[in-house]
């Protein structure tokens, strides 16, 4: 598919619209601070943001979901941080010219994320995103990425071809989930990107530095 082909494009939420780390790795040290535990620096959580509270809780307190306390905990951060979802979130540098190229051109966008509803809807509203054309969350199809149901349900809600979108996002998951949906990836370096495989590795079509490397393929820079 060549970028002429594009009409919608798909982006991943944490690490690639938006820096939300911050508010994550608070959330998770107020619990470690409410157990006599010091803070931790934002970088040991960052590059484990896309795991969601499986990653936070990993590094905060080295749990792991097979133990018993692990679903208490994790209520407890969903907890903590629905308590301030967005006092350190901020769009990424870049992302908001992207955005408004893509609708300058006529291309539909949306979101595809597994943050779930409760907190998505909120983030995304008040870190000023501009209204996508579908949001769907991680609890909006039966099944989360890397499952491709997510981005297909999005593609209808866009009525737009699979085959005629892409997939943005900073993580393994995001081009596994692209793939499967029939369409082309793009891993982008500026986000979080796990601790596992390297970016070069994923198998992603497309790999680009900053936002307007993204708008440099489609040819809107």
């Amino acid at each position: 598919m060549s970028a002429a082909t594009v009409r919608a494009v798909l982006f991943d939420l944490d690490g690639t619209l938006i820096d939300s780390a911050p508010d994550l790795a608070a959330a998770a040290n107020r619990m470690r601070l409410r157990r006599g535990l010091d803070v931790l620096p934002l970088e040991s959580f960052r590059p484990m943001v896309g795991a969601g509270a499986r990653g936070m809780l990993a590094i905060a307190f080295g749990i792991t979901p097979e133990e018993a306390e692990f679903a208490a905990m994790r209520e407890e951060f969903f907890d903590e941080y629905e308590s301030d979802l967005s006092g350190r979130t901020v769009v990424f540098p870049g992302i908001a010219e992207v955005l408004g190229a893509l609708e300058a051109a006529g291309l539909r966008w949306g979101v595809v994320t597994n943050k779930a509803e409760r907190f998505a809807l909120p983030v995304v509203e008040r870190t000023g995103l501009a209204h996508p054309g579908a949001l769907v969350c991680g609890d909006t199809t039966p099944h989360a990425k890397p499952h491709p149901a997510p981005l297909l349900e999005a593609a209808r809600r866009l009525e737009v071809a699979p085959e005629a979108c892409i997939y943005v996002g900073d993580d393994l998951r995001d081009v596994q989930a692209g793939r499967a949906a029939g369409m082309r990836t793009v891993a982008v370096r500026w986000g979080y990107l796990g601790q596992g495989e390297p970016i070069e590795r994923w198998g992603a079509d497309i790999l680009v530095g900053d936002p307007v490397g993204l708008l440099k393929w489609l040819d809107l820079a």
